[in-house]
């Protein structure tokens, strides 16, 4: 038999993924279509198949196929990337690959809708049929060349997959498809009525006014019916060995041999319906300060009003290790973590369109009781490697087993500290955290991506770097927005605006951004440690005696900033040197450090100023790493990025 090379990718994968209202909407894309992925995966090894590129966990696949592993829990997250490559033979048939591709997704989306919308209308059914049967872009080549790498990418760009414009009233998590309701105008009662029925069906998984289409439905809904699923009769091929006499005649040998059609099945298994929301993400080390410092009466006092007020327990099976770690300590407080996490925030308690305000105003005063509120804002994490794609067609096998090794050891780093993880598969990670914990995080995650590549041996790979963007927002913001920032902020930002192997971050507030700092992570970093986070450190031990690192001092840094920087076309006024001493002039004389000489002040002000400039990496011709500034300007974003990992966006006057 003669060897070809299959290339499958499927899509869209922003449209799908990103466009999510809740944490849930994001992690469920991402689960999906890796799930589809790697249905795509186990229908070519049914066909005699391997898969070349990416290495893939093979008890994943042996979950898709069996729905069980030895009692083991199935996994939780995405970790099979969209596109893959496979060795095959030259009897293999691509189109078995995508029917049975198809073929689970419509029976997943059948057992959604027999569970929740069995009883809806011939209007509704017509539209969902419509949108579950058109939503995927499958492409895929076939090629006896194994260095054709570049074939898919020039495959999709010959597009031959286009959707029909949708009628009606739009969904509101998936931009341009129709909702379910199938109503025309978005004031008629028909269209309530639709969706009153369907949440009282499915309770706390839609909230009031939120309209859906199927392919948003099915993201939504799916966690709760996704171990039942068992999708039957899908179809394989194999070229038997066959005998003649005594004469065994084999496959390898007899390019005649016909191909027999198998079947198989793809399997579902039990998923954790716990995603945390941004605003419980938001609010995790908060809650964890409160249930350790503050009185019991108080705490009580808390939850008994919420009790009264009738508040969601959204979040009982969300598990967040630093929570989880004081349920194990103190039983008590397994309700306390288990509110929905807007009901932590003044600001949410007080929006008449959410709560009841007398229901609210209890909950509002027992909150005021505590000496902290929390912060309204929580962290994206996304990560991805620097150019392995140049490197696949000669070193394929020792990436595929270093990302391998990598994607394995993600879920434990992340939750370690207290985040949860949307996705990790080949070099893609993908996860939100609390704000405390996310420079950390990214810091073991590009850590264990180094020694999964230097573990190789292999000198071609050995020294590949990882980038990451760190987005700051709000929990009013919305997500989809975020999430398409972010991978701005990566591509652009971290490896193209600052020559990969770095990291970028970017702070929202609720009227736009705020900060945005980037740095290469041989700068950023004193050895395991965020340089800004040591400094932040140090500004909030000096912020109760008011010396060192005071508010006086930030508040006057941007004005100061600006007269060290030259004018468009203009020499730079002061060397580094000289701005180093004015800056340390300006820090002796804020708060109580009068009595700190320059010498020592100059020191104290070095790594801010450092993090304050625009460095970029460069590799020359012998791939020596080398670091520029290459503007000689001074940002602010360095100084303010500080101020913000203090007070985490809460200001002293609330």
């Amino acid at each position: 038999m003669e060897k070809q090379y299959f290339h499958f990718t499927i899509g869209p994968v922003q449209s799908f993924v990103a466009q999510a209202r809740r944490t849930r909407d994001f992690w469920a894309g991402s689960f999906l279509l890796s799930w589809l992925s790697g249905v795509a995966m186990v229908s070519v090894e049914k066909q005699n198949g391997k898969i070349e590129f990416p290495t893939v966990n093979k008890d994943y696949l042996t979950w898709i196929k069996e729905g069980y592993l030895n009692g083991k829990q199935g996994p939780q997250q995405g970790g099979i990337p969209n596109r893959f490559k496979a060795e095959v033979n030259d009897k293999f048939a691509p189109q078995l690959v995508i029917d049975n591709v198809n073929k689970a997704w419509c029976e997943l989306a059948k057992k959604v809708w027999d569970n929740d919308l069995a009883n809806s209308n011939q209007k509704t059914k017509d539209i969902w049929d419509r949108q579950i049967e058109s939503f995927w872009e499958i492409s895929w080549v076939l090629t006896e060349d194994d260095e054709a790498s570049d074939l898919l990418d020039r495959r999709k760009n010959w597009r031959n997959h286009f959707t029909t414009e949708e009628p009606g009233i739009k969904c509101m998590m998936m931009v341009g498809w129709q909702e379910l309701s199938g109503e025309l105008k978005p004031t008629s009662d028909g269209l309530e009525n639709f969706w009153q029925k369907v949440r009282k069906k499915t309770g706390l998984d839609l909230r009031e006014n939120e309209h859906l289409c199927a392919i948003a439905f099915v993201k939504r809904r799916f966690v709760h019916h996704f171990q039942e699923l068992k999708v039957k009769n899908l179809e394989g091929q194999e070229i038997k060995d066959w005998k003649l006499g005594n004469i065994i005649f084999s496959h390898k040998k007899d390019n005649n041999k016909p191909t027999v059609k198998t079947k198989f099945e793809i399997n579902g298994w039990e998923l954790k319906s716990g995603i945390p929301s941004v605003s419980y993400m938001a609010a995790v080390h908060w809650l964890e300060d409160v249930i350790k410092n503050e009185e019991k009466s108080k705490l009580k006092e808390f939850f008994n009003t919420t009790k009264e007020a009738k508040i969601d327990y959204s979040e009982w099976h969300t598990d967040i290790s630093c929570l989880k770690k004081i349920c194990d300590e103190r039983e008590s407080n397994k309700e306390l973590i288990a509110l929905d996490g807007r009901i932590f925030f003044i600001s949410e308690l007080e929006n008449k369109n959410l709560y009841d305000e007398n229901d609210s105003k209890p909950v509002i005063t027992a909150l005021k009781q505590f000496e902290t509120i929390p912060s309204p804002f929580y962290a994206i994490l996304m990560m991805d490697g620097d150019s392995l794609g140049s490197k696949i067609g000669k070193e394929g096998k020792a990436i595929s087993e270093a990302l391998k090794n990598f994607t394995e050891s993600v879920p434990d780093v992340v939750y370690e500290h207290s985040g949860f993880l949307i996705y990790a598969g080949g070099d893609d990670v993908l996860a939100v955290l609390p704000v405390e914990g996310v420079f950390k995080c990214a810091i073991n995650i590009r850590k264990h991506y180094q020694k999964c590549f230097k573990n190789t041996g292999n000198s071609e790979i050995e020294n590949s770097t990882i980038s990451a963007a760190v987005e700051f927002a709000h929990m009013k913001t919305p997500l989809t927005k975020m999430l398409r920032d972010a991978h701005r902020l990566l591509d652009n930002v971290a490896k193209d605006g600052c020559g990969r192997d770095s990291v970028a971050v970017r702070v929202w507030k609720p009227g736009g951004t705020a900060v945005q700092w980037a740095m290469p992570w041989e700068c950023a970093l004193n050895g395991d440690e965020l340089i800004l986070e040591e400094i932040a450190d140090k500004f909030r031990d000096y912020d109760e005696k008011e010396s060192g690192f005071t508010n006086n001092f930030f508040y006057k840094i941007r004005e100061r900033f600006e007269f060290l920087n030259p004018l468009k076309d203009e020499n730079q006024i002061l060397n580094e040197s000289q701005q180093l001493a004015l800056l340390a002039t300006d820090y002796v004389n804020a708060g109580n450090n009068k009595e700190l000489n320059l010498e020592n002040a100059e020191k104290e002000i070095k790594p801010l100023l450092n993090q304050c400039r625009r460095y970029k990496r460069d590799v020359d011709e012998s791939d020596i790493k080398k670091w520029k500034d290459t503007s000689g300007r001074i940002d602010v974003d360095g100084a303010l990025l500080i101020r913000f990992l203090v007070n985490k966006g809460v200001e002293k006057n609330g």
